[in-house]
């Protein structure tokens, strides 16, 4: 009864998103998840369409040849501080890509944060996984891992195959398994892309953030070990700042801390990779509140409240990277 259960679920969920969500006018909608064609044309309009403050690059294929874009936004000058923003590195957390996606309109279209985008330059991958996230619109809306294939099972966990700490612990060396990190570090064309950006920008980088889900959390290093990082008190006072803002909006509230220590133990995160081997200090793992019958399954009618209120934590964010690293 629990595989029919699921099976009506997932056949609901993937004929509302079979449905065109997108308008006629070519704007991005948040009323439904986006598919990867979608979110990829969107940042190609933006391109086009914002010339003077945005491009988009090309940073990698998948497994299965779709491309990893890039989108560059800054209004200012060229060597501004910047923040690194990932999404979609799971697959079936589609609220990743939305909310990043979300960050990148209100950047890009709403003329209100226009100061956000002056002091401050932003990288941002919406999805860095497109072969697993198209898999869960197509066949298996739990798949988490990407799409490449091994010996006995498919895919690995590329929030595992980072070159810090890997395969100690909270990760497998097991292919079947959700967490397997990978044959090597960095065996992912889709996590090698964005370990190239990071080493690329390395000195401009002030902040990064790794959008995820579920479960109401505001991470940071480390997960390897239960001991803090030497900048602990900085990256959890940042973080109680980002978490009073988001629950200023509707009350939704944070746990704060390392990821060991508040969640579970994991090595070989993007998050550990770029603080501990990239030296960028500020480093956050954002898991965003979760929903529907599987936690990832949020439904499509909280996609606004939740992108509204998470993104006022995103202005504290760049407010600290411009009162702190802007140029003079």
């Amino acid at each position: 009864m629990w595989n029919d259960n699921v099976e009506r679920v997932n056949n609901a969920e993937q004929a509302r998103q079979a449905i065109n969500a997108r308008p006629a006018s070519g704007r991005i909608s948040f009323t439904e998840y986006q598919r990867y064609d979608a979110i990829q044309n969107y940042l190609s309009e933006l391109a086009t369409n914002y010339t003077d403050i945005v491009s988009v690059e090309e940073i990698g294929t998948s497994y299965e040849g779709r491309a990893i874009n890039m989108i560059k936004i800054g209004a200012g000058a060229s060597d501004n501080p910047i923040i690194l923003v990932e999404g979609g590195m799971h697959a079936r957390e589609w609220i990743s890509p939305a909310f990043v996606t979300y960050i990148i309109q209100e950047l890009v279209e709403n003329e209100a944060n226009r100061n956000m985008i002056e002091n401050t330059n932003w990288l941002i991958v919406p999805v860095l996984n497109p072969d697993g996230y198209e898999h869960t619109h197509t066949s298996a809306r739990l798949w988490r891992k990407t799409r490449s294939p091994g010996l006995l099972c498919t895919g690995v966990d590329g929030n595992r195959n980072f070159d810090f700490h890997w395969m100690e612990t909270g990760a497998s060396a097991l292919q079947c398994s959700n967490t397997f990190a990978g044959s090597a570090p960095f065996s992912e064309s889709e996590t090698s892309a964005l370990r190239d950006v990071v080493l690329q920008y390395t000195d401009q980088i002030k902040l990064f953030l790794a959008i995820h889900s579920y479960g109401n959390y505001l991470l940071y290093p480390w997960g390897h070990t239960s001991d803090f990082p030497e900048d602990v008190n900085i990256l959890d006072a940042l973080a109680v700042e980002v978490e009073s803002a988001i629950a200023s909006v509707s009350g939704t509230r944070y746990t704060i801390g390392s990821s060991t220590n508040v969640l579970y133990a994991a090595t070989g995160g993007s998050a550990d990779w770029v603080k501990g081997v990239a030296g960028v200090n500020l480093t956050y793992t954002v898991e965003l509140p979760g929903g529907g019958i599987w936690g990832f399954d949020l439904p499509a009618s909280r996609i606004i409240p939740v992108c509204e209120e998470t993104f006022e934590g995103v202005k504290v964010y760049q407010n600290y990277v411009e009162n702190n690293f802007k140029k003079n």
